[in-house]
């Protein structure tokens, strides 16, 4: 299927490892011209170079720190200089904090909210006037499920992941007249730096297959997913073939969520 991509412009934060590099090489395989985010130079610098080398285009790639205002100002600044527009923002930035209520200070919640929601909100504040003047685009927000379901001791990622799908909807509703999309995905149990730092430690003796499709994780499907079945969902969801979805959120979790 043709995505309709080829020669769209994309931003992707969080975009030198996981979810957020198999999205960028994924559009820049589909002909889209990518610039990706994140703090660590050296890893940004080198996801670039594995990213050209899979698909023949080249990435700008910017070290910043998605939670600061002026920063995510002068990051889509650059990008538009550089790519001569912005049609694409994938707001992926973020970790995974999880605690019991009594256990979260006041600094953490900060960090987490100025991460995972007002980084995205920076963002995409910063990219609306260039979708603007292109006549249209597409935002996806990475969330996960646990911001549909929140679970015990998973504060405070839960609680800024349900902000980032409120932020999807009424963004969706403001954004619509600009003909500018914005949807969420939700993640479940997708293989990462993380899950991998995960299995290393409950299971240092089994082989990559044999956790993910441990029994344990309660996933219907039988298995941790892998961040490239992500990113197709990520791509579907910015291009031409998802021209009249809006303000949705789709779970890629495997069926483990117990909502829709």
């Amino acid at each position: 299927m043709n995505l309709g991509l080829r020669g769209k412009k994309a931003l992707i934060t969080g975009g030198s490892k996981g979810i957020g590099f198999a999205t960028a090489a994924t559009f820049a395989k589909e002909g889209v011209q990518v610039a990706i985010v994140a703090r660590n130079p050296d890893e940004l610098e080198a996801a670039a170079a594995e990213i050209q080398s899979l698909s023949g285009q080249e990435v700008v790639w910017i070290s910043a720190d998605v939670s600061i205002e002026e920063e995510a100002q002068r990051v889509v600044e650059e990008v538009n200089r550089r790519l001569g527009g912005l049609d694409i923002l994938v707001n992926n930035a973020g970790t995974f904090a999880a605690k019991p209520f009594g256990e979260v200070g006041t600094d953490a919640w900060t960090a987490d909210l100025d991460l995972k929601l007002f980084g995205a909100v920076h963002f995409a504040r910063a990219a609306l006037p260039h979708m603007q003047a292109a006549g249209g685009g597409a935002i996806v927000n990475v969330t996960a499920v646990g911001g549909k379901t929140p679970s015990a001791s998973s504060l405070p990622t839960s609680v800024s992941r349900a902000a980032g799908l409120a932020l999807t909807k009424a963004m969706s509703k403001d954004l619509a007249v600009s003909n500018i999309r914005v949807n969420a995905v939700c993640i479940g149990l997708v293989r990462s730096a993380q899950i991998e730092r995960m299995w290393q430690a409950k299971a240092p003796d089994t082989t990559w297959e044999e956790f993910a499709r441990d029994p344990q994780h309660n996933i219907p499907l039988g298995r941790i997913g892998d961040a490239q079945e992500a990113a197709d969902v990520i791509a579907f969801l910015v291009s031409d073939r998802a021209s009249y979805v809006t303000g949705t959120s789709v779970n890629i979790d495997g069926g483990m969520a117990a909502v829709l």
